[in-house]
């Protein structure tokens, strides 16, 4: 058992003992590829120096037990897994991990206890969600003796998410928390899909100014944009039969039909179709070491998401606005899923905490409330802990 991570304490105050083992799987910050996951396409992301940590032991009854740090109250499960509801919701990313673990294989004679810890604030746009899937994932396998790829893990924890939290996300979070590593980005190409790493030159730091609006995805318009988006490909394809996602056109075979669909779901392809030109423009950026046109693409893929797909709020906007206005600021945009949430910041060595607070003295001049201000890294990918 590794010593000196922040789940071990959870685990003995809720159980009594030690864990036999943990996990960590890191956050992940979106850098460029807004919404194209799903849709087939291309992104980049990093994973971060903020983690969701796992603990665990087996049971010889069949009960699963699970804790969090903050929530007091256990979750117990006897029997078949079952989707729980209110307080006791975040139990559904690791129970639908093992479940879909299990479809691949793992098998275990009876139950466990497992807590749960963070240093990674939840809905900030850093996706706590994969890291406690991805974190899950590696206990389980670790503890019952399932042997799984990284490709296998992030898509066993897409399944999770998909089908039994009910999140219509892409690969792009599970994948960057599975594949990532200090000072290299990750590159996926969702339809394989494949994972990459881009190297890029040192001294990137990234800044998230979360605005506290939590974007609940299930609830938020999330949904409606995955809906807006499949529209799209049935109007695309009465025209290109071969086009099966909006990955599969091109911006100018794409304004050849836009008057075949209704406005807003015109622009939420162009969003889309432009967004993948602009991940394949920023690696080649980003591998060279041009951080200056990266950053002027992170800027342009903002200006594309609160225009075309309309997931952006006047408050993420504006911090785009004052980042882009100050000096060391490589680039900005809305991270994540949008509708609230949280800015990235691309930054070189001499933007430090003392720009970060001026820029959240104004927004909160501006909006009455503080912005949350977190300085991240570029980290390695889950594992179990060290």
């Amino acid at each position: 058992m590794s010593m000196g991570n922040p789940v071990d304490p959870v685990f003995e105050r809720a159980f009594g003992g030690a864990p036999a083992l943990c996990a960590r799987a890191p956050g992940r910050v979106e850098v460029i590829g807004n919404h194209t996951d799903y849709n087939g396409g291309t992104v980049i992301g990093a994973a971060i120096d903020r983690s969701v940590w796992v603990a665990i032991r087996a049971r010889a009854d069949a009960s699963m037990v699970l804790v969090t740090e903050t929530m007091p109250t256990p979750i117990t499960v006897k029997g078949p897994i079952a989707r729980q509801g209110g307080d006791a919701a975040w139990g559904n990313y690791p129970l639908g991990v093992l479940k879909a673990l299990e479809k691949r294989g793992l098998e275990r004679d009876g139950g466990f206890e497992l807590a749960v810890a963070a240093d990674l604030p939840l809905g900030a746009g850093l996706s706590s969600s994969a890291a406690l899937e991805l974190s899950s994932a590696i206990a389980f396998c670790e503890a019952f003796d399932l042997k799984l790829s990284r490709s296998e893990l992030a898509l066993a924890c897409r399944e999770a998410e998909n089908e039994f939290v009910g999140v219509p996300c892409g690969i792009l979070d599970q994948g960057v928390s599975a594949f990532g590593e200090a000072d290299k980005l990750v590159h996926i190409d969702c339809r394989g899909p494949t994972f990459s790493v881009v190297p890029t030159p040192g001294g990137i730091h990234f800044w998230i100014f979360s605005t506290r609006q939590k974007h609940a995805l299930i609830e938020s318009l999330y949904s409606t944009r995955h809906q807006e988006c499949m529209a799209a490909v049935v109007a695309v394809a009465e025209v290109f039969p071969d086009v099966k996602l909006l990955a599969d056109i091109d911006s100018a075979r794409l304004d050849t039909v836009m008057d075949r669909m209704p406005d807003a779901i015109g622009r939420r392809a162009r969003h889309v179709v432009e967004e993948i030109e602009r991940v394949g423009r920023a690696s080649s950026a980003f591998s060279s070491g041009d951080l200056n046109e990266a950053g002027r693409l992170l800027l342009e893929s903002h200006g594309s998401s609160r225009l075309l797909f309309e997931n952006s709020t006047e408050e993420l906007d504006y911090l785009v606005e004052v980042l882009a206005e100050t000096p060391g600021v490589y680039g900005a945009r809305l991270t994540g899923g949008g509708f609230g949430g949280a800015v990235m910041a691309m930054a070189d060595e001499s933007f430090g905490a003392e720009d970060a607070g001026s820029v959240g003295a104004r927004f909160s001049g501006r909006f009455g409330a503080p912005a949350e201000i977190i300085h991240v890294r570029m980290a390695d990918g889950a594992s179990l802990c060290k």
